[in-house]
C-alpha cells in the first residue's frame, strides 16, 4: 500500500472527507458508492460496481449475444469495459464515453463515427444505451457495427440494458 501522507480527523458523526486530489486521481465522483473492507486493523475503501457483483451473469449474457450478432458488444461500468465479445477491450478505460453515463443519454450514430478506448481509435456505427436502475446510471451497453444495421442494434442494446438493470434491482 502507498501512503498519501494525508491525515483527516473524524467528525462528530463519524465522517471523514476524502481529499479532492485523491478523489480526482481515483476518479471518484459525487454520489458514487464505496465499499468498506476491513483487513486486520486497516480500513480499505474501494469503488463499488454492482456490475462486477453480477459479472458472471453479464459474461453469460455477452456470450449469448455473440451467438446472435457478429458486432462487437461492450458492457461497461462507469469506468471500464467489464464484458466484451472482443477480449481486446476487456478492462479498458472508457473515458470518451463517460458523457453518456453522466447525462444518462442514448446515442445512435447516423454515420461512421470514432471513439477512443484507452489509446485506440475505434471506428464504426455506434449504438450506446445506458444501464439505469434506481435512477442511477451504472454503465453502458455499446454495440459497434462496421456496417449500418443500427435499428436492430438499438433494440438489442435496450433489451440488454433492461436485463442487467433488472438483475441489479434483484441483487440489491
Amino acid at each position: 500500500m502507498k501512503s498519501t501522507g494525508v491525515i483527516r480527523r473524524i467528525d462528530e458523526l463519524g465522517r471523514i472527507v476524502i481529499p479532492k486530489e485523491i478523489r480526482k486521481n481515483l476518479n471518484i465522483r459525487e454520489g458514487e458508492n464505496l465499499e468498506i473492507i476491513i483487513d486486520n486493523e486497516n480500513i480499505i475503501l474501494t469503488k463499488h460496481s454492482p456490475l462486477v457483483t453480477i459479472e458472471s451473469i453479464i459474461n453469460k449474457l455477452t456470450d449469448n449475444l455473440s451467438e446472435v450478432i457478429t458486432d462487437t458488444i461492450l458492457i461497461t461500468d462507469r469506468e471500464k469495459v467489464v464484458s466484451s465479445t472482443n477480449n481486446e477491450y476487456l478492462n479498458n478505460n472508457i473515458e470518451s464515453f463517460t458523457c453518456f453515463i453522466d447525462n444518462r443519454e442514448q446515442y445512435i450514430s447516423k454515420e461512421l463515427d470514432s471513439f477512443k478506448i484507452n489509446d485506440s481509435d475505434i471506428k464504426g456505427y455506434f449504438t450506446i444505451v445506458p444501464i439505469i436502475t434506481f435512477s442511477d446510471c451504472y454503465g453502458l451497453i455499446i454495440i459497434i457495427n462496421p456496417n449500418n444495421k443500427i435499428k436492430e442494434n438499438e433494440l438489442l442494446a435496450k433489451l440488454t440494458a433492461k436485463i442487467i438493470s433488472n438483475k441489479i434491482d434483484i441483487t440489491w
